[in-house]
């Protein structure tokens, strides 16, 4: 990764593609026309998805905040929170998962966390897997502290959620 720009609406980066390629990649809101490629990627990464009509819902939805990531026009990644007063409930952070491992995430939840602060949150909670450790680092470089679980709560398997929390962003 190379270099990051933001303005008002979207923000991009430059990632080091194979046999030196700098391709850009171009954070923006989510709009109803990306709900396939959202739901397409959902499928991918997580056991229990959303459906495209669940985000083409979220577009419309007056408290959902949503950006996507593209590159080469395509959907590569994707994060949404719910904005409610002063707090954001994290709802999805997902990257392609041949893509993982090069800071797309970081650039991603960056994004989220400008989104919601410029809708007035101070504070960021999310639920996630204690096994998935490389999303519990991410969180905690961006302040997110682990303040208790709870049980049971993934339906898939069984496995608890850790809740972590930042009240000071």
């Amino acid at each position: 990764m190379t270099s990051v720009a933001a303005n008002n609406v979207d923000s991009s980066a430059t990632l080091n593609a194979p046999a030196g390629r700098n391709v850009p990649l171009l954070f923006r809101a989510m709009t109803p026309n990306d709900a396939r490629a959202v739901a397409e990627l959902e499928l991918k990464i997580f056991a229990m998805p959303w459906s495209r009509e669940d985000f083409f819902r979220e577009t419309k939805n007056d408290l959902a905040e949503y950006v996507v990531g593209e590159l080469d026009g395509q959907i590569v990644a994707y994060a949404g929170a719910w904005v409610s007063f002063e707090q954001a409930e994290v709802m999805h952070v997902a990257v392609e998962p041949k893509l993982r491992g090069q800071g797309i995430g970081t650039l991603l939840f960056g994004e989220l966390i400008k989104a919601v602060k410029a809708r007035g949150a101070s504070s960021i909670t999310l639920e996630v897997r204690p096994s998935n450790t490389a999303a519990i680092k991410l969180y905690e470089n961006f302040g997110l502290k682990s303040v208790g679980r709870r049980k049971g709560y993934y339906l898939d398997n069984g496995e608890d959620a850790l809740i972590m929390w930042n009240t000071r962003l």
